[in-house]
């Protein structure tokens, strides 16, 4: 029989910094929890795309070309190769995560 992931009690758990973990496998494809109250580095996975389902808070999601707010119950994927950094939009941002089991990721720096 199946586990049932309790990812709200995970969360709630996480109250000081920064916390992301695997919380489930699908296929080839690893489902993480992370919890977040500062900005997270500018960064690109090369070999994945990344789905962020906003849980909690809203997640900042910077772009070259622009930023994007993800509310609680939405989604967004952003396309392998991007360059892309995140941050919460208030005090913390609760979010599912869904990339291919050991996605690359190659820090970069922000933008000019």
């Amino acid at each position: 029989m199946s586990e049932i992931i309790d990812y709200a009690a995970i969360a709630d758990a996480a109250r000081d910094g920064y916390m992301n973990r695997v919380v489930s496998t699908v296929n080839d494809h690893d489902v993480h929890i992370s919890v977040m109250d500062a900005p997270y580095r500018w960064h690109v996975h090369p070999n994945s795309d990344e789905t962020f389902v906003s849980v909690e808070g809203t997640l900042i999601i910077e772009f070259e070309e622009g930023v994007v707010e993800l509310r609680a119950g939405q989604l967004l994927t952003v396309p392998a190769g991007k360059r892309h950094c995140t941050r919460p939009g208030g005090a913390r941002s609760v979010n599912l995560t869904i990339e291919k089991k050991d996605t690359e990721t190659v820090f970069c720096d922000a933008p000019s």
